[in-house]
């Protein structure tokens, strides 16, 4: 099982919502080793006409013309290359890490927290076309963008702090324009973020208790069995009903304007 099955047997030691206090069960302050985030930033722009060229492409296996990919794609070497005509079908990218080339880093003397950063990112970026056979292909290429930002940048200290960035990408159109290159509309979402690994004190709950697996099955009696075995007791309090559907003003039974349910009474 998982941390929030509800099979789990001890939800109050795992991972979840709190309820009632937080400081319930703190019993001790632990020292753990964290990239800090000191200052980010986000940027999401649509990029026009930007032209790729793919290094690599694999060959996807499929069952012909009109198989979408999806994340069980299966691709092998090339047996041929591609024949034209070239259609792009679709691109995104393949990996939210990116690395950023070019990077300078200069403090401003007016705003001594805050830094200009400006460096290249490069997203690598999966491109989906098929040929005039109707083989479908995956190509790798990268997309780069341009950054000038401001971020606060933490003082000159032991442990140094570094700038990393991620990113994604997903293509709205495209076509191929010849020698390898597609010439693409991409939306991008890059995150910049400054960092450093340290050591921070924190108030800890203990160690988790890890539950054991819950093996997947198709129990169809699983939901049954998680009712409780009798019936709860439920009092009638007849005032308390009203007042939740705000028939107060309802002196007999029947239909309430005021909330458009029937106010009930005990035993009717």
């Amino acid at each position: 099982m998982s941390f929030y099955s509800y099979k789990n047997a001890n939800p109050g030691c795992c991972p979840g919502t709190i309820e009632g206090s937080a400081l319930d069960g703190l019993n001790e302050k632990i020292c753990i080793q964290v990239q800090r985030v000191y200052d980010s930033c986000l940027q999401q722009e649509q990029l026009t006409n930007v032209n790729v060229t793919i290094t690599s492409y694999a060959q996807v296996v499929n069952n012909g013309c009109g198989c979408s990919c999806n994340d069980d794609t299966t691709t092998v070497p090339p047996t041929s290359a591609p024949v034209a005509p070239i259609t792009f079908e679709s691109c995104r990218s393949s990996t939210m890490d990116v690395d950023i080339g070019n990077l300078s880093v200069e403090r401003l003397c007016d705003r001594p927290c805050f830094a200009r950063v400006r460096g290249t990112i490069q997203i690598p970026i999966d491109i989906l076309f098929t040929d005039s056979r109707c083989v479908e292909y995956i190509g790798k290429g990268v997309v780069t963008v341009g950054k000038d930002v401001l971020l606060a940048i933490p003082d000159d200290s032991i442990v140094p702090f570094t700038l990393e960035g991620m990113a994604s990408a997903v293509c709205v159109a495209g076509s191929y324009q010849g020698d390898n290159t597609f010439r693409l509309t991409v939306c991008v979402t890059i995150v910049l973020k400054v960092l450093a690994r340290v050591e921070i004190l924190v108030p800890s709950y203990g160690f988790c208790p890890i539950p054991p697996c819950e093996e997947f099955s198709d129990s169809v009696c699983d939901e049954f069995f998680s009712l409780p075995l009798f019936p709860p007791a439920t009092l009638c309090d007849e005032d308390a009903f009203n007042s939740s559907q705000n028939c107060s003003n309802c002196n007999n039974c029947g239909s309430c304007g005021n909330c458009g349910n029937g106010c009930r009474r005990c035993g009717n």
